[in-house]
């Protein structure tokens, strides 16, 4: 299976700033998803008040376990529970890589 490309664009909670969030994201990348099978990296995007996970994996399964996962951990509920992702503009995305450019 090729590679995974998950894209998920969102914005914070009212009352929640970037101070705030950072850390918790840190935390989020290095004790959860960092620990996950077939994690490969992931940016943290943003442009004004929206923002956007970019985040690579080795397969679409091991994206998917790894979302299951989540559901489980108290970090990742941390992390989940800063966004708003019913904001205008949120959504999400998994992609496969058909093809690199190196």
């Amino acid at each position: 299976m090729s590679k995974a490309i998950e894209f998920v664009s969102f914005k914070l909670k009212k009352n929640t700033s970037m101070t705030e969030f950072l850390p918790v994201s840190d935390k989020f990348n290095c004790e959860f998803l960092a620990r996950q099978k077939g994690y490969i990296s992931r940016q943290l995007l943003s442009k004004g008040d929206m923002l956007a996970d970019l985040v690579f994996w080795e397969t679409e399964t091991d994206h998917l376990n790894a979302m299951e996962a989540s559901k489980e951990d108290t970090v990742a509920a941390e992390y989940m529970s800063m966004l708003n992702l019913s904001a205008k503009g949120s959504f999400y995305h998994l992609f496969s890589v058909e093809k690199n450019y190196d």
